[in-house]
């Protein structure tokens, strides 16, 4: 047996496993074999058994039929020592069959490390195999996470502690679900420095809470509307025998687990008397802009999904209510009617709108996908023309940002002070064509983060020297960094005097996006310190990063719902009547 990593339960330990404490009553037997040996002792608390490659005899009670690993569990009373598992892996595919579990047998066999990715199952092979009737085991009761999953490995638990749905894209493709302990996971680098010890302490505690969740050959069934549950609903009466996997551990359940969904949340409301929300459009692309030109390169396939994709952003955008909204993940498709930010103003319009598009000319930049600007002409002006920054990381990497000046309007006329929005969107952690100090340094920040802290200080210039004509003493940052709240790109920019709309306003644990079940921002709201004293709000509608694929525009959801995978942002500001 391996340890991976630091994972695990508190257990409530029960006194017996087996019916008789020690002894395996009936089919003409009442004592334990003299060469028996506990199982504890073979599975040891090392990093691989004791025992390896000898021969044991051992008796216990049959859990489950291991699934994909082949063979069945047999779980004893225990060693007496709680750092041993007291259960192990009998791989004999041959003499499966006519092996159920509740099943007393004894089982002698070679001990062999049975290798599961990084880590290992200690398991028996070449056995013989003798039934001595029926017998009973009561699970382990887990209470709350610990620091060491192995000593439990193979053994049959009760989950007592909340469980909650982290993640269920695998579930229809590999028929499993990521779950976590206790509270939600979140990204390491979201509350801790990449490398410190305390982004550490993040990791290893989220891999103690982690846990798959995997219906064991048909029989243990789903809940209906898992499929549709949010992430962070929660599943009670879970149950069955832990394995390890390639993706970490997992329980093999043996009944169907209980589900209590978690609530969609309504739009947000933030107090001020004027609204800025940010917005991922996750790849907003309209074809030729007549009904053809499918399927786009990214976004929608058809010109039916489109449909679908707008009415998603509309539903999105009319709920947060704002006066202007910052765009990310547009085509970048020019400033025509046929365009996709025409499109896009064109269907929130059709709904009785006032929306207009900040029109840079040309892009900016030549990448594929842009940010944007859209505002609601009756509440706000533009101030001049837009400005933009292209060139060094922006442009191959980085999407190039756009600044625009904007005032308050009340009845036609001025009513507030100057103020200036700039969108961004910073170059991904995907690894493709990383080199030198843009690969994944091992940190917690990924591949690209060279790039996207150099991105940050070249936009901290390009700010400095007042593109806008109307200065920095009023303006925001916003949009997708693609970095995480205490990664080096947002530490540069607070060092610069840039403040977190989020911590400004008080905001606990926020969150926009959900990776690999693990909770964290990389989006963000940064304000100059002028700005900062006329926040009034800041939120996050969790209409999108929890919800499940199904949701989206592709599987037919209705609604706002996964609209796109990031969350949108709403703040609230006092600007009018300055």
């Amino acid at each position: 047996m391996t340890r991976p990593r630091p994972t695990a339960f508190v257990l409530l330990l029960a006194p017996c496993l087996l019916a008789g404490c020690g002894t395996l009553p009936g089919a003409g037997t009442d004592a334990v074999a003299p060469d028996t040996i506990a199982v504890g002792h073979v599975q040891g608390n090392g990093a691989q058994s004791p025992l390896l490659g000898q021969t044991v005899t051992i008796e216990g009670v049959v859990s489950q039929r291991a699934g994909s690993a082949g063979g069945w569990f047999v779980q004893d009373t225990g060693d007496g020592d709680e750092a041993t598992s007291d259960a192990i892996l009998v791989a004999d595919s041959q003499t499966a069959a006519p092996i159920q579990p509740g099943d007393r047998v004894r089982v002698r066999g070679v001990v062999v490390e049975q290798a599961i990715g990084r880590a290992s199952r200690t398991a028996l092979e070449q056995t013989q195999i003798q039934k001595l009737g029926r017998g009973t085991l009561k699970a382990f009761a887990v209470a709350d996470a610990l620091p060491d999953w192995e000593r439990l490995e193979g053994m049959t638990l009760r989950v007592d502690a909340p469980l909650l749905l982290a993640d269920s894209g695998d579930l229809g493709k590999h028929g499993r679900v990521l779950a976590s302990v206790g509270e939600r996971l979140w990204q390491s680098t979201e509350r801790a420095e990449p490398g410190s010890d305390a982004q550490r302490a993040v990791v290893a505690d989220n891999a103690r809470r982690q846990l798959w969740l995997e219906a064991n050959d048909g029989t243990a069934a789903w809940p209906d509307g898992l499929a549709q549950a949010r992430n962070g609903s929660r599943l009670d009466g879970v149950s069955g025998v832990l394995d390890q996997a390639q993706s970490g551990y997992r329980l093999q359940l043996d009944a169907m687990p209980t589900l209590h969904a978690a609530a969609r949340p309504q739009p947000p409301q933030v107090p001020g008397d004027f609204r800025i929300a940010a917005l991922n459009l996750e790849n907003l692309f309209n074809g030729d802009g007549h009904g053809g030109g499918f399927p786009t390169p990214r976004g929608a396939r058809t010109s039916a999904e489109l449909t679908a994709q707008l009415a998603k952003h509309v539903a999105t955008i009319n709920g947060l209510d704002a006066d202007i909204v910052a765009l990310m993940e547009l085509e970048n498709d020019g400033y025509g009617r046929d365009s996709s930010i025409a499109t896009l103003v064109d269907a929130l319009n059709a709904q009785g709108g006032t929306w207009r598009f900040v029109d840079a000319g040309q892009g900016p930049g030549d990448n594929a996908i842009r940010v944007g600007l859209i505002y609601r002409s009756d509440r706000v002006r533009t101030q001049g023309r837009p400005a933009t920054m292209e060139g060094g990381p922006f442009g191959p990497h980085s999407r190039a940002p756009m600044a625009q000046a904007f005032v308050p309007l009340k009845d036609g006329r001025v009513d507030g002070s100057t103020f200036v929005v700039v969108p961004n969107h910073f170059k991904s952690k995907g690894c493709s064509g990383a080199e030198g100090a843009d690969r994944d340094q091992g940190d917690g920040a990924a591949c690209w983060n060279a790039t996207r802290t150099l991105s940050a200080r070249v936009l901290a210039s390009f700010l400095l020297a007042n593109p806008t004509g109307y200065g920095r003493a009023l303006t925001l940052l916003v949009g997708d960094f693609n970095a995480y709240a205490r990664e080096s790109p947002l530490r540069t920019l607070e060092d610069d005097g840039w403040r977190d709309a989020f911590a400004v306003a008080g905001v606990a644990s926020p969150y926009s996006y959900v990776y690999d079940g693990q909770l964290g921002r990389l989006d963000h709201a940064l304000l100059s310190p002028a700005l900062a004293q006329r926040l009034r709000g800041a939120a996050e509608w969790h209409s999108n990063a929890d919800e499940p694929d199904s949701a989206g525009y592709r599987a037919g959801g209705a609604g706002p719902w996964r609209s796109s995978d990031h969350d949108p942002l709403l703040l609230g500001f006092d600007l009018r009547g300055r």
